[in-house]
């Protein structure tokens, strides 16, 4: 049976993901031809290369072709889709104007999208193709890129500016494609360890974690659902009471730095 590898957050950077691929390749050799590759999401926003990365991802099929790929859809893939009109279908009678009921009093403050069709669009798309008003992100110590997602860069990865509604026609199928058909999570059985005492186990990876106070039962069957009600998908965004993975148990890759994403049990 092949290595699993995860590999998180990506941003936009594609010279950072080609060089951790590039250092798997070769760390890995022949056993890197048949692995399993998750990609735990967070594809676009802060860098400046999207589409490239994109682009990078669609292609690994193709080129690896014995190797099994999984991309999850990560909390900024999920807005980025919103955005494009992408995420699934909701349920009959529910509009995804609900969603915006919870946040609305931050509306003014985050300046979320307002263009063509705002308003049967999930908040997540409007916060994520919207203006904030300050800048400075004090958390960080550095200005915001365009809204509270970072995702003016994506808009230029495509060639338009942040905030236009062009950016729908920019977005090539494929890449629409991508989005589109990201999971929520995925399981992996019999996965290897590389540790003796626990031998072979099961992997299940989500973006942001799951939740030490809920059932797993109940959070993976909202995964599974890909339920767009929810204002804010608690799986796929950052939060402190997650279950806590450590790193060797987490997976194969020795450039895994997203070890909370991954999670390993009986």
């Amino acid at each position: 049976m092949g290595v699993t590898i995860c590999i998180g957050d990506i941003h936009g950077y594609i010279h950072k993901l080609e060089r951790v691929w590039m250092n798997l390749e070769h760390e890995l050799r022949e056993s890197f031809d048949d692995s399993t590759v998750i990609f735990l999401g967070d594809y676009c926003d802060r860098g400046p290369d999207t589409a490239k990365v994109i682009d990078f991802l669609v292609s690994l099929p193709e080129r690896y072709p014995s190797q099994k790929h999984v991309f999850l859809c990560g909390n900024h893939d999920f807005a980025f889709a919103a955005f494009l009109r992408l995420l699934p279908p909701p349920p009959d009678g529910f509009s995804l104007f609900d969603t915006w009921k919870e946040y609305q009093k931050n509306e003014e403050r985050e300046g979320w999208w307002s263009g063509e069709g705002y308003e049967e669009m999930h908040i997540q798309g409007r916060r994520w193709a919207g203006n904030i008003r300050d800048r400075y992100n004090v958390k960080k110590g550095i200005d915001f890129k365009g809204s509270i997602y970072d995702a003016a860069p994506t808009f230029e990865s495509y060639g338009v500016p942040h905030g236009d509604g062009g950016l729908m026609k920019a977005v090539p199928e494929k890449h629409r494609k991508f989005l589109q058909d990201l999971v929520w999570v995925h399981e992996e059985e019999e996965v290897d360890t590389g540790d003796p005492e626990m031998s072979r186990t099961k992997l299940i990876a989500v973006h942001a974690g799951l939740e030490i106070t809920k059932s797993v039962e109940e959070q993976l069957k909202v995964l599974y659902e890909r339920d767009v009600t929810f204002p804010r998908v608690e799986a796929l965004s950052g939060r402190k009471n997650v279950w806590e993975i450590p790193i060797e148990s987490c997976c194969a890759c020795p450039f895994c730095a997203t070890a909370a994403s991954c999670h390993t049990g009986s």
